[in-house]
């Protein structure tokens, strides 16, 4: 990775070709290697735990000997110490070549007793010793010298990633899309060298001294997250403005009150993850009909959500409702059920339809004066978990004036959530007792936001058993489980490492934050040679690839919504809202360009 921002594998590679990355050649540098092996104070006591274990079978060798020469002369036979040690050996080690025996039953114990003891200690003990002692530590120090110290000279415009999470593993991800290396400080050299072959770019430090931001050229870097608990991450700031008054620092924040001493410390952007994740998720309840809810901007592009249930858009297709001819505003998909529908212009949209619209800011209020607002009710909301997410999903419902109810198992939570919530249950939310004391048979929606997952599937198929009109969202940790808690019943899912992701990765290329949902991310591809000339309706992008073009970009200027006639241009970047798979789908199809 060069100052030009070359290709991330550089990053990878380049410290292995500088002068001293001798771990590449062990034979030609066995001797440096050796000696780091022996400076290490493990080393050190395991070589004189081997040495001990040595010296007991060097001095049984001898009394073994000694015994042998005494019986012997019991028996009358004449034989050298040397012949002595050589038959004690033969025996201990199980050769037994049979030339020199005993002739007594004493004798023959005496030898059985030598067989046995050999067995133990040359068979079984001393290979364990010599592996455990001497070969594993061997082979753990050369996986340490493996481990990059240090980026080449020159390298600049990476991001510098305090932490290998489910975070940092999605912004990787869209961080390689968009042309930007990282790379991962790992404090543990083995555990780098084994993050190396799974394909991650990583150099080995402590991430609390300044040696290892230096390494890493962190004054020339894009950013430095640090994404670890609240007090290492106050550490990591304050070592990193030493290295740098200027590198933007992204800081996660466990705690609300941690957030002013990051800012103060130097991070550059507090990102209080589980706070706004609550936020996200109370996002999603509506309390009234027609409300609009915008959840993205890109310029002067804005997404947004208009729950149909309560409105007259239910029973109706969007071809009837003629949305774009009398407001401008772009229909691109259609949630249903948590699942992201092409938008179809012949079916009618449902109470569980939840269209996703694409507009200016001018089209978007054209559309709320063409959608009536419903009555302003007090709305129930019935919040399951009390932890960060939930406290932060009950404010946001409060103050946009819900009434919410709140179930927490443990006691000294549910104190803590009596301050944002209107009532507060202590007990198991899988009670059904519980959740009807708690009101879930007047509410309006659910939010399950406890912070295992396999809970979260279990509590959404029994409130969807218990309440099957419910609009019922539900938090996930771990991406993997977005498709099982959909068939739990759940209507809206965002997961903690998604909203991480597309935070950071907002902030990173200075622009406003696009959460449509779990799993739906904002692209822009550049326009492919294939299909230069086309318009965006024999480009067919829609039924080939899945993706829905929102804005075509050409240069500074964006055009939100483009006709079906616009006809596409080299050098125009297309902004697509779709899955992973589709982008990939896109790329695969027109696999002379890549995204960014």
């Amino acid at each position: 990775m060069g100052a030009g921002g070359g290709a991330p594998e550089d990053v990878y590679d380049a410290p292995r070709r500088r002068p001293g990355w001798w771990a590449a050649r062990p034979m030609k540098y066995l001797g440096i290697q050796l000696a780091f092996f022996l400076r290490q104070s493990q080393t050190k006591r395991n070589l004189a735990a081997l040495g001990k274990l040595l010296a007991v079978v060097g001095v049984l060798v001898l009394v073994f000997t000694a015994i042998f020469h005494a019986l012997m002369e019991l028996e009358g036979q004449e034989h050298s110490w040397f012949t002595g040690f050589y038959w004690t050996l033969t025996v201990m080690t199980t050769l037994g070549f049979g030339d020199i025996t005993f002739k007594t039953d004493l004798g023959r114990l005496f030898s059985m007793v030598v067989l046995l003891s050999g067995n133990v200690l040359l068979l079984i003990l001393l290979p364990f010793a010599f592996i455990r002692f001497l070969y594993a530590p061997w082979l753990e120090a050369q996986l340490k010298l493996r481990a990059p110290r240090a980026l080449p000279e020159g390298s600049a415009g990476h991001v510098v990633f305090c932490a290998w999470d489910a975070v940092t593993q999605g912004l990787s991800q869209k961080l390689g899309e968009a042309g930007v290396p990282y790379v991962v400080l790992v404090p543990d050299p083995v555990a780098a060298v084994q993050m190396m072959s799974d394909g991650v770019r990583v150099v080995t430090g402590e991430v609390d001294a300044r040696a290892t931001y230096d390494a890493v050229h962190a004054a020339e870097a894009r950013a430095v997250v640090a994404n670890l608990d609240d007090a290492q991450n106050t550490n990591v700031t304050l070592t990193v403005r030493e290295v740098s008054a200027t590198v933007p620092i992204v800081a996660t924040v466990e705690h609300m009150e941690s957030r002013d001493l990051l800012e103060f410390a130097g991070a550059t952007h507090t990102m209080p993850l589980k706070h706004r994740l609550g936020q996200q998720l109370a996002s999603r309840i509506s309390l009234r009909s027609g409300e609009i809810h915008v959840v993205g901007r890109f310029r002067d592009v804005l997404m947004a959500e208009l729950p149909a249930l309560g409105t007259p858009l239910v029973g109706r297709s969007l071809r009837d409702l003629g949305l774009r001819q009398r407001t401008g505003v772009n229909v691109v998909g259609i949630w249903e059920h948590g699942r992201l529908a092409p938008a179809r212009g012949d079916v009618p949209l449902t109470a569980a339809s939840v269209p996703v619209l694409v507009g200016s800011e001018a089209q978007i209020e054209a559309l709320r004066a063409e959608v009536p607002l419903g009555e302003a009710q007090a709305a129930t909301v019935l919040i399951i978990g009390g932890g960060t997410v939930g406290r932060a999903a009950a404010a946001a419902l409060v103050e946009r004036g819900a009434r919410v109810h709140l179930v927490e198992h443990e006691a000294a939570a549910a104190a803590r959530c009596k301050e944002v919530a209107h009532e507060v249950m202590v007990g198991e939310a899988a009670d059904r007792a519980v959740l009807e004391r708690a009101g879930l048979g007047a509410a309006s929606a659910v939010i399950v936001t406890t912070n295992d997952d396999a809970m979260n599937v279990y509590l959404s198929i029994y409130v969807r058993r218990l309440r099957a009109d419910v609009r019922l969202v539900s938090r996930i940790t771990h991406e993997r489980n977005h498709e099982a808690i959909l068939r739990a019943g759940a209507d809206f899912v965002l997961s903690y490492a998604s909203l991480g992701k597309e935070m950071m990765f907002s902030v990173l290329q200075g622009r406003e934050l696009v959460l449509l949902g779990e799993g739906i991310d904002l692209h822009a591809l550049p326009v492919p040679r294939a299909l230069a000339g086309q318009s965006l309706a024999e480009s067919d992008l829609g039924a080939r690839t899945g993706l829905n073009v929102i804005a075509i970009q050409r240069g500074e200027e964006i055009e939100a919504n483009p006709a079906p006639g616009a006809v596409l241009s080299r050098g125009e970047v297309l902004l697509v809202i779709g899955t992973q798979a589709q982008r990939s789908a896109f790329l695969e199809h027109y696999p002379e360009r890549k995204g960014r």
